[in-house]
C-alpha cells in the first residue's frame, strides 16, 4: 500500500519557507530557521523521527504479541540529530528511547525484543544508511 507525501517551497534557501503534507491529516511549516537554527516550525527530520517512532512502536508491539506478551502500551521517542559533515547537511544519529508497558515480561526479554524491533522494522531498514541508531529500552 503506497503512502503519500508532498512538499512545496518557496524562494531561495535563506529566505524562502516551504510547507508539507503527510497522508491526510498532517501538515506543516518549515524554513531554513526551524532547519538548521533551531527557530519555530516544522522540519524533515522531526517527520523522519515522527515515523521511525512509530514504526518501531509498532514492530515492537507486534513482536512482543507474537511472543505471547502483547503490550500494554509501548511510547517511543525517537531525536534525530543532522549535522554537517564535510559541508552537506547529513543525518548521523538516531537514538530511540522507548519505554513499554508490558505485563508478564522481564526488562531482558523485552530490551532483547526491543533491539529485534529496531533491526526489523521497515524505517529502520530504510534508514540503514544512518551511522548510528541508537536505542535505549525500559519497562515502566
Amino acid at each position: 500500500m503506497p503512502s503519500k507525501g508532498t512538499a512545496q517551497w518557496q524562494g531561495d534557501l535563506k529566505g524562502g519557507a516551504g510547507t508539507f503534507k503527510a497522508g491526510d491529516d498532517i501538515t506543516g511549516n518549515y524554513d531554513f530557521k526551524s532547519r538548521f537554527e533551531d527557530g519555530p516550525g516544522a522540519n524533515p527530520e522531526q517527520l523522519i523521527g515522527a515515523a521511525h517512532a512509530a514504526c518501531f512502536s509498532m514492530a515492537l508491539s507486534g513482536a512482543l504479541g507474537d511472543a505471547g506478551t502483547p503490550p500494554d502500551s509501548v511510547d517511543t521517542e525517537a531525536v534525530v540529530t543532522l549535522r554537517f559533515v564535510d559541508g552537506a547537511p547529513t543525518i548521523t544519529k538516531i537514538a530511540l528511547t522507548t519505554v513499554g508497558r508490558v505485563p508478564g515480561i522481564d526488562e531482558a526479554t523485552f530490551v532483547e525484543q526491543a533491539e529485534a524491533a529496531k533491526a526489523g522494522c521497515p524505517v529502520s531498514r530504510a534508514l540503514a544508511a544512518v551511522p548510528e541508531i541508537t536505542l535505549e529500552a525500559s519497562l515502566a
